[in-house]
C-alpha cells in the first residue's frame, strides 16, 4: 500500500491550524494546540494508534477554548480522510475496550463514509484542570464530520474524569488503528457491497 499521509492547512477568523498525519507511523507527536490537556489526549491517539501527528493551532483562546478544540477535530478529520483516500483494502471496522484504573471505555469505528457520532460519557466533573469536558464532544464531532466515519463512544464506568476521557482516547486510538489496517485478504477490494465508501 502506498504511503498514507496528508497535510492540511485551515485558516479562519477564529483559528489558524496546520496538521500533518502519517497513518503508518511509529507514534511521533508534535502537538501545540494551546490546550495542554487536549495535546495530552491527542498524544494517546499517536502513541496507541501508531499514527504520527503534527498539529499546530493558533486560536482565539482569550475568548474560549471551544473554537480551537472543534477546529482541531475538523482538521484532523480532514487529514484522516485525505490519508485514507479510497479506503480500498482496509479492514474498515475497529473496536476496543480500554481500562484506566477504575475507568473503562468502549469505542467502535466504521470508516463508513457516513458521519455519525454516538457519544455517551457521564463525566464526574465539568472541568479537568482548565479544560471544559463539553469540548471533547465538539472535538469528536468535528473529526467525525470531516473524516466521514461512524463513531460510537461509551464510557462504561469511571470515577475520575481524567481517567474517563483518557480511556476513551486510548480506546479510540486502538479502534482506529484496527479499522485503518490493510487487510491482506481484501487487497485492492472496496470493503463495501456498494462499491464505494
Amino acid at each position: 500500500m502506498s504511503e498514507r499521509s496528508a497535510s492540511i492547512v485551515r485558516n479562519t477568523q477564529e483559528t489558524r491550524i496546520r496538521a500533518e498525519i502519517h497513518l503508518d507511523g511509529s507514534g511521533k507527536a508534535d502537538l501545540h494546540t494551546g490546550m495542554p490537556f487536549l495535546d495530552h489526549m491527542i498524544e494517546q491517539i499517536v502513541r496507541h494508534g501508531l499514527i504520527d501527528i503534527s498539529l499546530h493551532c493558533d486560536g482565539d483562546l482569550s475568548v474560549d477554548d471551544h473554537h480551537s478544540a472543534e477546529d482541531c477535530g475538523i482538521v484532523l478529520g480532514q487529514a484522516l480522510a485525505a490519508a485514507l483516500a479510497d479506503k480500498k483494502g482496509l479492514r474498515r471496522y475497529g473496536h476496543a475496550y480500554v481500562p484506566l484504573d477504575e475507568a473503562m471505555s468502549r469505542v467502535v469505528v466504521d470508516l463508513s463514509g457516513r458521519p455519525g457520532l454516538f457519544y455517551h460519557i457521564d463525566f464526574t466533573r465539568a472541568r479537568i484542570g482548565q479544560f471544559d469536558v463539553d469540548l471533547f464532544r465538539e472535538f469528536f464531532q468535528g473529526l467525525v464530520n470531516h473524516a466521514q466515519l461512524t463513531l460510537h463512544i461509551d464510557n462504561l464506568r469511571g470515577l475520575n474524569a481524567h481517567h474517563q476521557i483518557e480511556s476513551v482516547f486510548k480506546a479510540f486510538a486502538r479502534a482506529l488503528r484496527m479499522a485503518i489496517e490493510p487487510d491482506p485478504r481484501m487487497s485492492g477490494v472496496m470493503p463495501s457491497t456498494k462499491g464505494s465508501l
